[in-house]
């Protein structure tokens, strides 16, 4: 195994773990070959990006009209496959096929990061180093039983891997071998990747014949404050409060509770997100994540674009921006809760007051323009009081 000298007492302490976990020495040697630290694995895991995307921007760039059209020709290529894998565990084909196009683009782009290589970078490097040093154990073992060659496993710069983007420790949960041939194949069986992501989504909490959520048209006089009070609340009440399908349908089921979801702001689309949801977030904790599979998933099955179209002149705010804006608000006595960048139920009811102060609308949302007010007011100005 040629490796540099560093490289080569890291490799023997992989080695003395590996061999605790009953991985065989020629495995492991295959596996780590020309092994070589990665340096693009590390700048992927110390880059932020330099411009912060806008819901509207993260789904357009995800829902388009290739990747519907696509969705829709997959949708009817694995239709008996998709048809099998709903009903053994109840998850809509159309929300499978979504995760698919997302996470791989119908496979398209799995990652060009061998697995092992890339964890052994991350864990080398001490990025969340117990973490990837575990997940990396987790994908030798995967190899060793059988399911891929390790020159085979590829993904992204993380360790996520296949068709549907599981991480080593999600394989060994959730994956399933559909197909029944004794491997449990993410990466070149359709059929065994679509049946480990509805596994996962499953065994997650997926509600059978549940909606993810809707789209709600909301009066001119909606009562944001309640709103964001709220948290969460039956369709009922939210019906009460003035939220209504936008397709003007009644709510199936009234006693479904949901929350309240505005990304950007009051004068674009307004949504009721249901328990399906949050499970769709499993897979990636980002609502921006989840509205793109719940929308791509709705367009693929011959659903309609958003009716409320989204404001022209949204600008989100940095961690930076959003401490800051709480610092100003709680400088004018408003009670924002604790400064830390999060944007909760206390610092949107502060927004709320303060905006009904400046007379524009009092929907509790964060903007760069907000924020620039803010920076002109005086300190200690207050609910309408003038210097």
């Amino acid at each position: 195994m040629a490796t540099s000298g560093g490289q080569g007492a890291y490799l023997a302490d992989l080695w003395t773990e590996a061999k605790s976990r009953r991985i065989p020495r020629d495995l492991f040697e295959q596996a780590f070959a020309g092994f070589k630290i990665i340096p693009k694995v590390i700048e992927s895991s110390t880059t932020q990006p330099e411009t912060l995307a806008t819901v509207q921007n993260y789904i357009e760039k995800r829902v388009n009209t290739k990747r519907i059209a696509s969705g829709r020709a997959k949708s009817i290529e694995w239709n008996n496959a998709l048809a099998r894998i709903e009903e053994a565990y109840g998850v809509p084909a159309e929300i499978l096929v979504s995760i698919w196009g997302i996470e791989t683009n119908y496979g398209g782009f799995m990652g060009g990061s061998n697995v092992l290589h890339a964890l052994a970078t991350l864990a080398h490097e001490n990025y969340r180093g117990a973490y990837f040093r575990r997940e990396l154990m987790t994908a030798l073992e995967i190899v060793r039983d059988g399911h891929v060659r390790s020159d085979r496993m590829v993904g992204s710069w993380a360790g996520a891997m296949g068709q549907t983007q599981f991480m080593p420790s999600s394989f060994v949960n959730y994956a399933v071998d559909f197909e029944g041939d004794g491997r449990a194949d993410i990466w070149s069986s359709v059929p065994d990747a679509l049946a480990s992501s509805a596994n996962y989504l499953s065994k997650s909490g997926w509600r059978h014949g549940e909606a993810w959520g809707y789209e709600v048209r909301l009066p001119k006089t909606f009562d944001y404050a309640s709103a964001w009070a709220a948290r969460r609340m039956t369709m009922q009440e939210w019906q009460r409060l003035g939220a209504i399908r936008v397709d003007g349908k009644a709510f199936p089921r009234p006693g479904d509770s949901a929350r309240f979801y505005l990304p950007a702001g009051g004068r674009g689309p307004a949504f009721l997100l249901l328990r399906n949801f949050d499970v769709i977030k499993r897979y990636n904790n980002s609502d921006s994540y989840a509205l793109s599979v719940a929308h791509l998933a709705d367009r693929v099955s011959g659903g309609a674009s958003f009716t409320a179209a989204w404001p022209a002149d949204i600008a989100p705010l940095s961690q930076v921006e959003r401490r800051e804006l709480q610092k100003l608000l709680s400088e004018r006595g408003y009670d924002v809760g604790e400064i830390d960048g999060r944007i909760g139920a206390k610092s949107r009811l502060a927004l709320i007051r303060y905006q009904k102060s400046e007379g524009r609308l009092a929907d509790g949302f964060p903007t760069k323009q907000i924020l620039q007010s803010l920076r002109r007011s005086p300190a200690g100005r207050k609910d309408g009081e003038t210097p």
